[in-house]
């Protein structure tokens, strides 16, 4: 499938991902206090959340990054998504971050919920082979009962990422430090995120062990059509 085929879609609504690098941690977070209500009021957009970052090997606040932050967005159409970048709000990051990555993305299959709303959408027959390069967002609310075990289980699953073939780039995402986590990540094909998800031991036994540990509290994997990438990432485009 080609990517204007996805383009090109009933359905117009844009999603975006954005990661900024910044020179003060102190001021970003500043900002990510002041700008979550300016975010959400900004016209044509659907859902929009500001995120820390981190290394994804822990999952606890160990792997927090305080010099890179994100934003994911998903907005009405590209006209939204246009006006949405030169807004002040998003300006206010733009204008003050050493490094800026932004990956437009379209969606091909989503299964869950985040903060109790489903905010891709998707075709009636979600794509799953896609031949170009795609995008994964996982996201969890974890149960206080469950978090210790949930965190014994990452080492392994973290140790297998990091050698995963297609790889281009994955980073943990996370709206709080405790509790609300997830990852984002680029392949360079769907199979090389299949082949990870689905054939690698240890994310192989956590997905089994998911439902019988209760682990979450709400749960969402999502799967994109990297549309268009711009900008760099500590140094680099994936």
């Amino acid at each position: 499938m080609r990517v204007a085929d996805v383009v090109n879609r009933p359905s117009p609504q844009v999603v975006e991902f954005r990661i900024w690098r910044v020179n003060s941690a102190f001021a970003a977070m500043l900002r990510m206090a002041g700008n979550g209500p300016a975010v959400r009021r900004l016209p044509g957009l659907r859902f929009g959340k500001l995120m820390g970052t981190g290394n994804a090997r822990t999952f606890t606040p160990r792997d927090a990054d305080p010099h890179h932050w994100a934003l994911l967005t998903v907005w009405d159409d590209a006209a939204a998504a246009a006006a949405g970048a030169t807004s002040r709000p998003l300006r206010s990051w733009t204008d003050n971050c050493a490094e800026e990555l932004v990956v437009r993305l379209r969606p091909l299959s989503s299964r869950g919920r985040w903060a109790r709303r489903e905010p891709f959408e998707v075709g009636r027959r979600p794509v799953i082979d896609w031949a170009g390069p795609v995008a994964a967002i996982t996201r969890a609310r974890l149960r206080p009962t469950r978090a210790m075990s949930f965190w014994r289980a990452v080492p392994p699953v973290v140790a297998e990422l990091a050698d995963a073939r297609g790889l281009r780039m994955a980073l943990g995402i996370g709206e709080a430090p405790i509790g609300l986590q997830g990852t984002f990540s680029i392949w360079e094909s769907s199979h090389a995120l299949s082949e990870f998800a689905y054939r690698t031991p240890a994310h192989v036994s956590a997905i089994r062990r998911t439902t019988p540990q209760r682990w979450y509290a709400e749960e969402l994997f999502a799967r994109f059509a990297v549309v268009d990438i711009g900008g760099t990432y500590r140094g680099y485009t994936p």
